[in-house]
């Protein structure tokens, strides 16, 4: 709309009505730091971290919640900002165990991020007593309640996000907590450990039971590629260190899965390690399994085939395409049985 215009940090600029203050800032180039904020769900306001100034407001206000209007005057970084952020920032440093000394997430956690934007080197509040035990009893997912600072964001991410509604915030007071179903552990909840909730934190409170002091953040690289258990294409970040995964997630922004993973994807990557995968094409001969190259293996399957044809014709052969196979490759499988080999009798293998 022409003409909707506010002043951000001292600059004139536009934006597009039912834009939050959060998204102004973003689309010009400022950053507004958050913890409870997760793009494509509705904001919260909850963790006060994204408060900034708007001139005749009587308070600070969240930008992640607070919708742009015209003519408004915005400050992002004014003393009163910071002090703010920097006191909400010590409680939340005081709200629990906040180690960073073997915390997996040191050097990707936005609380040691703000932390040390903020000049905090010791939080001048005790330390809340954590009453809940670290949770590791499941075979993906650690759940720190000692890190959790009730952001929401896994909530959000289970609920709004992956639509699984296993996690949801229970009890009150001191003795509030992250729960899943009434407040059992994950393995014995409605969780089908999609892991979207570990991506979302943004502390040490949920991390990947696989990785653990496997590499640090800044030890690992990352590297780009696509899901191999089924056709949709889920884009993968693998964080890889001396050649060999240490743990996976989503690529945010891409299509088709939006930073979004099942199970599978997101922990079922142990199987390219696996002692009994086989490295070469292997031939039967006299009851026995013997080693051959690839031409070998290839030519003796299309001799084969051709033998059965001319026999019993070609619905005497059958094949099955892997479920891990890319929707490309399924094309050509079934492509080459219905228009070469001439049968419709093509399936596929759900087995993982």
């Amino acid at each position: 709309m022409e003409g909707s215009t506010l002043t951000l940090n001292g600059r004139q600029v536009g934006f597009t009505p039912g834009q939050t203050l959060l998204e102004v800032a973003e689309s010009n180039g400022i950053h507004i730091p958050t913890l409870c904020h997760l793009k494509g769900c509705t904001p919260t306001g909850a963790c006060r971290i994204c408060l900034i100034e708007v001139a005749g407001a009587r308070s600070l206000v969240a930008a992640c919640s607070t919708p742009a209007e015209k003519g408004m005057t915005v400050d992002t970084e004014s003393d009163r900002v910071h002090r703010t952020r920097r006191l909400t920032t010590e409680f939340l440093l005081a709200s629990g165990r906040h180690n960073c000394i073997t915390c997996e997430r040191s050097g990707g956690c936005t609380l040691q991020d703000l932390a040390y934007r903020y000049g905090i080197d010791q939080p001048r509040f005790e330390a809340t007593p954590q009453p809940y035990p670290t949770e590791d009893v499941n075979p993906f997912i650690i759940r720190d309640f000692g890190k959790c600072i009730l952001c929401g964001r896994c909530v959000q991410a289970c609920q709004d996000v992956q639509v699984n509604r296993a996690i949801s915030f229970g009890n009150r007071g001191p003795h509030a907590k992250i729960v899943a179903g009434g407040d059992v552990r994950y393995d014995q909840s409605d969780c089908v450990f999609c892991g979207q909730c570990v991506q979302a934190c943004p502390v040490g409170a949920l991390i990947e039971k696989k990785a653990k002091f496997q590499g640090r953040i800044k030890d690992v690289e990352k590297v780009r590629t696509t899901c191999p258990y089924c056709g949709v294409g889920c884009q993968l970040w693998l964080h890889v260190k001396d050649g060999k995964i240490l743990k996976v997630t989503a690529v945010d922004e891409a299509s088709p899965n939006k930073g979004r993973l099942c199970v599978k994807g997101r922990f079922g990557y142990d199987f390219i390690y696996s002692g009994e995968r086989l490295t070469t094409p292997l031939i039967r001969e006299n009851g026995e399994l013997r080693e051959a190259s690839w031409d070998e293996a290839t030519s003796l399957v299309a001799k084969k085939f051709k033998e059965i044809i001319a026999k019993h014709g070609p619905d005497a052969i059958a094949g099955v395409s892997c479920a891990r196979s890319i929707n490309e490759d399924s094309y050509q499988m079934q492509k080459l049985f219905r228009a070469v080999i001439g049968t419709n009798n093509i399936d596929h293998c759900a087995r993982t």
